[in-house]
């Protein structure tokens, strides 16, 4: 059996984590939870896997370690980061949840690459011991690939056997006839955008009725970014399907606490659904998340 490009740069910890290395850069996996509303309840539906670089053991940007990396290793680095959080994720989440992945449609330019990128993440895959069913694979809708790329590269993402996230919906040139065009399972909301509709009657009934039709042909939404109580009760009043943000959990970092959030856990309910302290240092703050080589950095 072949080893993946990832796989190749992966260190085994004693903790039964994983850690990469990437040139100066030793990197980590951190995880957010994603919860899903029910019954006036929150209960933690998915994971996502955010990195988290280190130089001499010093904590750098996630911007900073990305802006360093050449556009020729842009494909390698996706796919070490991938692999540590499958490896992460594997050893420190629980079973059911499903796993957020990060994708730059831009880097598969043909179909040969798709297929050869996924084919190694499935051997990834069968290392940690995690159902391809369990991942959801983010993408932009918006210009960073071609549109024949994009769409070839999600229909590559959907023969393999994975759900298609559209991220960062709302936010610059995004189109809802590529929405339409992609068909993804899940769309989740820009952080800015979704914040700024909130902000008034007319926006806020705007954003009820996007969340709406894309509720009714069966995509289900994620609101990002949600970091203050009066946003968390608009985000379920609105009928989003899941939240992301701080006020719910900050990231941890791989091995992580969030084990215990598995099956037979009381949900938390809404407005009393903080599940863990900051595990990163840094103020909250309300800016989008940065992007490099169409890579989301979230701090």
């Amino acid at each position: 059996m072949s080893r993946s490009i990832g796989l190749a740069h992966i260190i085994r910890n004693d903790d039964g984590t994983s850690s990469g290395v990437w040139g100066i850069y030793t990197l980590q996996s951190a995880f957010q939870p994603i919860f899903a509303f029910k019954e006036g309840k929150l209960s933690v539906a998915a994971f996502e896997g955010l990195i988290r670089p280190f130089r001499n053991g010093e904590p750098q940007s996630p911007g900073a370690f990305f802006g360093t990396c050449p556009a020729a290793d842009r494909l390698h680095i996706e796919a070490l980061t991938r692999t540590l959080h499958l490896l992460n994720a594997g050893a420190c989440l629980p079973q059911e949840a499903s796993i957020f992945v990060n994708f730059d449609p831009s880097v598969f330019t043909d179909r040969s690459i798709a297929d050869k990128a996924l084919r190694d993440m499935r051997l990834v895959l069968h290392e940690a011991g995690i159902d391809a069913r369990r991942i959801v694979c983010e993408v932009t809708e918006q210009k960073s690939a071609s549109q024949e790329t994009l769409y070839s590269f999600v229909e590559a993402l959907r023969a393999n056997g994975f759900r298609i996230a559209v991220d960062d919906y709302g936010a610059d040139d995004s189109d809802i006839n590529r929405i339409k065009e992609l068909k993804p399972d899940i769309v989740k909301f820009d952080a800015q955008w979704i914040t700024q509709l909130m902000e008034s009657g007319a926006g806020f009934a705007l954003l009820t009725a996007m969340v709406q039709s894309f509720e009714n042909q069966g995509i289900r939404t994620v609101f990002e970014g949600i970091e203050e109580g009066w946003q968390l009760e608009l985000a379920e009043k609105s009928g989003a399907s899941m939240v992301q943000g701080y006020v719910l959990a900050r990231p941890e970092l791989a091995p992580t606490s969030f084990r215990v959030f598995g099956k037979g856990t009381e949900p938390p309910q809404v407005g009393e659904s903080k599940i863990s302290p900051a595990a990163t240092p840094g103020p909250v703050s309300p800016a989008r998340p940065a992007r490099v080589f169409g890579r989301k950095v979230a701090p």
